[in-house]
């Protein structure tokens, strides 16, 4: 069995890793061609297409024959990231700033690989039709917010068979007590259900894991509640390389060594968990029942004001931050910094005096101008009906 596993492991492997060094799209009412980028020239070529029911189709293409043997140092090669958002509910702030704002400087840095993870938000009970609509407006929200299609690669993970290919083969190597032990599965679970919930909630980080190391990727940026997930990958990887890299692959007539990269964490110093309005402890969500603990990217401009007017304070004098009794305090300066742009220092000076009827006035402007040039974006997209 072990031969055997191997065998698809490798076939994966030397197909899979150099996925997405370009997309190509083509539009029958779905993103439009001149917001997609042009394949580049790849040997042996097939292409991977899916179709949903708008009609929006994606060509990922595939080397075959391309090696996975790391290549030498150099400084014209990039680390690669890859990374994605769920296309459920509305892309809010804490998408925003703790995933999607920092992929704009990353891109230009990095092989950079974002895609919608429509696989991952069928765990839960959804509609199809609106799966499908979500998921060209979180394509359309990519390239609103500065994703650029000449330098990152932005594809929908089922239109990638590969995904769901090399999770099998990993499932086939995942103990169920490391599943067991995910924090997120059982608070999930609960929610749902308990014993009603579907599989694939549970084997949720065995796909997340093929996300990752079906790109040999090198950094994955991650929010805090997601450090578990990751950390279950590297120890996947690792796994797999101890039983069926090194001698047992190059028996084989491979090259040997490790089948997979380990990939490491890229948690940004700041924004990388954005917390609700209502509670300074919980992190934004889209699951969240009261849309007043969020801010919507594509909210008007007088919604935004009166969550933020609304929204969890404090009565204590002065603002300031990380004091661990004014959680909501330390929320909303901090969204303040990434929009504003200004550095922690700047605004715990501007701000160590002024009281929430002058700061939250502050803030409104702050995320209103900031969203400003984002909602103008899709609103011109939907004037093309996209």
């Amino acid at each position: 069995m072990g031969r055997a596993l191997l065998s698809h492991f490798l076939i994966v492997s030397n197909s899979s890793p150099r996925l997405v060094s370009s997309l190509k799209c083509r539009s029958r009412g779905g993103l439009p061609s001149k917001y997609c980028k042009t394949p580049g020239l790849i040997r042996q070529n097939r292409n991977l297409a899916t179709h949903n029911g708008c009609g929006f189709r994606c060509y990922c293409n595939v080397s075959l024959s391309e090696p996975t043997a790391p290549v030498a140092s150099s400084s014209s090669v990039k680390k690669r990231i890859v990374s994605g958002v769920q296309p459920t509910g509305s892309i809010h702030l804490g998408n925003y700033l703790g995933a999607i704002k920092n992929w704009i400087a990353l891109q230009n840095s990095y092989e950079t690989l974002f895609f919608i993870v429509d696989l991952h938000a069928i765990t839960l009970p959804y509609d199809t039709q609106q799966l499908s609509k979500a998921t060209r407006e979180t394509a359309a929200i990519y390239l609103a917010c500065g994703i650029d299609n000449s330098k990152a690669s932005v594809f929908v993970q089922s239109h990638v068979r590969a995904h769901v290919e090399l999770m099998w083969l990993l499932s086939s190597a995942t103990p169920i007590g490391w599943l067991n032990k995910m924090i997120q599965f059982k608070e999930k679970s609960h929610k749902a259900g308990g014993e009603n919930v579907g599989v694939a909630l549970l084997t949720y980080p065995v796909l997340m894991a093929s996300d990752i190391l079906l790109y040999q990727s090198d950094f994955v940026p991650v929010g805090e509640d997601q450090k578990q997930h990751l950390e279950l990958t590297r120890e996947l990887a690792e796994r797999v390389n101890y039983l069926y890299g090194g001698r047992k692959w190059k028996k084989l007539g491979g090259r040997g060594g490790a089948i997979f990269k380990v990939p490491e964490p890229l948690i940004p110093p700041a924004g990388a968990r954005v917390m609700s309005l209502t509670d300074g402890l919980s992190k934004m969500s889209k699951s969240a029942p009261s849309d007043q603990s969020r801010i919507n990217l594509l909210d008007p401009k007088d919604v935004i004001a009166n969550k933020i007017k609304r929204c969890k304070t404090d009565s204590s004098a002065g603002l300031e931050f990380d004091n661990l009794e004014r959680p909501e305090c330390n929320n909303l300066l901090s969204i303040y910094q990434l929009i504003s742009g200004k550095t922690k220092g700047e605004v715990a000076e501007e701000c160590q005096n002024m009281n929430w009827g002058t700061f939250k006035p502050l803030l409104t402007d702050a995320l209103i101008e900031h969203l400003h040039p984002i909602q103008s974006w899709q609103m011109a997209l939907q004037k093309l009906q996209i």
